[in-house]
């Protein structure tokens, strides 16, 4: 199993900004495409996701424009930017890991997930 550890989640306003991390263990790190969902309650959604390469990357089209997502494989890193924040993108930031190196959107092609950090952006 791949332990992913999630931090950077807070209280932000409308508009403000965040960044959050995800710090995998494992030595496949590269060969992993990774991916963002958050959890409201009642749903799981797709955010964004970044191909093992970083060549290759996805968004859900309510992100796209203000969220971008990144990866530093000699960290075992990957990213979320997220700017222009929205009430609506309050939730539980969920980091995943595939097995695979390219890019899905669907929570059922990853393999391992973390705890999740908590974004709440206020009105």
């Amino acid at each position: 199993q791949e332990p992913l550890v999630e931090s950077g989640g807070g209280l932000v306003q409308a508009g403000g900004s965040l960044r959050l991390s995800c710090a995998a263990s494992g030595r496949t790190f590269s060969s992993s495409a990774m991916g963002w969902f958050r959890q409201a309650p009642g749903k799981r959604e797709f955010v964004a996701a970044i191909s093992g390469s970083a060549r290759n990357t996805a968004y859900a089209d309510s992100v796209k424009g203000r969220f971008t997502i990144s990866r530093d494989n000699a960290e075992n890193t990957v990213y979320l930017q997220m700017n222009s924040l929205k009430p609506e993108d309050t939730a539980v930031y969920i980091c995943a890991a595939r097995g695979f190196p390219s890019t899905r959107t669907m929570s059922s092609d990853y393999d391992y997930w973390g705890q999740g950090t908590q974004v709440t952006v206020s009105s």
